[in-house]
């Protein structure tokens, strides 16, 4: 939109189905190949960090991959051009047989898996630790992304880390601290305890959170935006419109996607968007797409436009960005009671960050 917020809806030009019409012509987004990325097996997790993309928490249901979807998530995958992925969630621990199975897939497909992720939540002693990565290990892991950072240190002890990351050395496992830079900072408090955010900040100082982004790679969407609002510079939507007036070309960036348990492919990093699988390498239809139609077409203007047609919507506040600004929208249209978005998934994202 790039006139006044308050703009009535009836002088925009939308189709039928809700879906802006913008001159000249854009093609429907296709997602015609991937290059890299992974699978969430599960939203269910341990914790709650504040900066989780996925809005993942011991909230969301128990769902976990089954043997089907990975086999069809992974051939996907392959058709596409990609060639190998990683694994991640929620916490893809919380169910280690199934775990097992997706791994066995990927051999079977063709896929290697890169890493698989984990908080540590898991680890009890180092016996049993070892013989787990032992098995994982045959079932073709070779190496584990070990969450390490504040946000997870709120839940889970750093004890149970170092376990995981001495059961990896022992194993032959390799160790992919994400991120050791935090090592020191977390080892400065007990190790057997979790600790808050406000512990780092009475001991590093009041900026420590704001500081955070600047040394850790954090993608500012789910959890993220309400966490980070609070210490980073905002704007009001006015400047945000004014500034991103073009469709989002962010839709089809294939450097780091994933499928989910669902059979999902989210686009760009847009948690809470959803692609079927079944829809990949082929232009997508603007009719069972209209809101990922929409921001292609219009970015976070057309969304706006899209969203005060239907239900008066006006943002409120202000906002770190335009995917801020866009997650706002996204959430009123995907919570307003009898609105059915099948690309609004899942909607647990909406209601967890």
């Amino acid at each position: 939109m790039t006139g006044s917020l308050n703009q009535k809806p009836e002088t925009r030009n939308f189709s039928e189905h809700g879906i802006l019409r913008v001159k000249p012509p854009h093609r429907n987004p296709c997602i015609g190949h991937l290059d890299s990325g992974g699978l969430i097996t599960n939203y269910r997790c341990t914790s709650r960090c504040r900066h989780c993309l996925y809005g993942c928490s011991p909230q969301w249901p128990r769902d976990y991959m089954d043997a089907d979807t990975a086999r069809a998530n992974l051939e996907t995958v392959r058709r596409l051009g990609c060639r190998s992925i990683h694994v991640g969630g929620g916490e893809p621990f919380l169910e280690v047989e199934r775990l097992f199975r997706v791994l066995e897939i990927a051999r079977e497909v063709g896929i290697r898996v890169e890493y698989v992720e984990t908080n540590s939540s898991w680890y009890r002693d180092r016996e049993s630790a070892c013989a787990l990565l032992t098995d994982l290990n045959a079932r073709g892991l070779s190496a584990l992304l070990i969450s390490m950072s504040p946000f997870h240190n709120e839940f889970i002890p750093f004890s149970k880390v170092k376990g995981v990351s001495e059961a990896c050395l022992r194993t032959g496992v390799q160790a992919f601290p994400w991120i050791k830079a935090f090592y020191r900072e977390i080892d400065a408090f007990d190790d057997g305890t979790p600790h808050r955010l406000s512990e780092y900040e009475e001991k590093f100082g009041a900026d420590y959170l704001r500081k955070i982004p600047s040394r850790y790679w954090i993608h500012f969407g789910g959890r993220a935006l309400a966490t980070f609002r609070e210490v980073l510079e905002t704007h009001d939507a006015q400047a945000i419109l004014k500034k991103h007036a073009k469709g989002c070309d962010e839709l089809q960036d294939v450097s780091h996607f994933h499928l989910d348990l669902y059979g999902n492919y989210i686009p760009g990093l847009c948690s809470g968007l959803a692609v079927r699988r079944e829809d990949l390498g082929k232009p997508l239809d603007p009719d069972a797409y209209p809101i990922i139609s929409t921001l292609h077409a219009g970015g976070v203007n057309g969304l706006l436009a899209l969203a005060s047609n239907r239900l008066d919507y006006r943002p409120e506040g202000r906002y770190l960005s335009k995917c801020d600004l866009c997650f706002d929208i996204r959430r009123r249209l995907a919570c307003e009671p009898g609105q059915t978005y099948r690309e609004l998934q899942p909607r647990r994202i909406y209601e967890e960050a």
